[in-house]
């Protein structure tokens, strides 16, 4: 039997350290955390900002994948925790409730993109390929 991935058009560069998801939604958490190990990341979830920036993993994250809207801490309210403690780590922010003006906030703030939810596995694999080879990362 010959069975084409879904994945298969879909090419995935070596990357050097953990990607990072946050959301408080566990179920969104899982399968995104689920889908970077499928693919052989390094991947580590967290279910809200204050738990990423407690983290072993705050220091070495190489691409960060945020929901915008949390109940503790916002995306944006993590990321700009993030920049003024001197760090710089891409994000893609995902939301269930984008529009244009949350939209340009995140481009704004610096963000890679800005996915509406319900996203395709290969749309975010995608943003995760451009994310990390603008960063110039090697070796998984």
């Amino acid at each position: 039997m010959n069975v084409k991935s879904e994945w298969a058009d879909v090419k995935i560069i070596d990357c050097r350290g953990p990607l990072c998801v946050v959301d408080d939604d566990e179920s969104v958490r899982w399968s995104v955390t689920t889908l970077l190990h499928s693919m052989d990341f390094d991947a580590h979830s967290f279910s809200g900002g204050k738990e990423f920036l407690e983290s072993e993993f705050v220091d070495t994250c190489v691409c960060l994948i945020s929901d915008v809207k949390m109940k503790r801490m916002s995306g944006f309210q993590l990321y700009e925790a993030l920049t003024e403690s001197g760090k710089s780590v891409p994000v893609i922010f995902i939301s269930g409730h984008a529009d244009e003006a949350m939209r340009s906030s995140a481009i704004a703030l610096g963000a890679q993109a800005l996915l509406d939810k319900p996203f395709s596995d290969e749309a975010l694999l995608e943003l995760v390929e451009k994310v990390l080879a603008a960063r110039g990362a090697g070796g998984r």
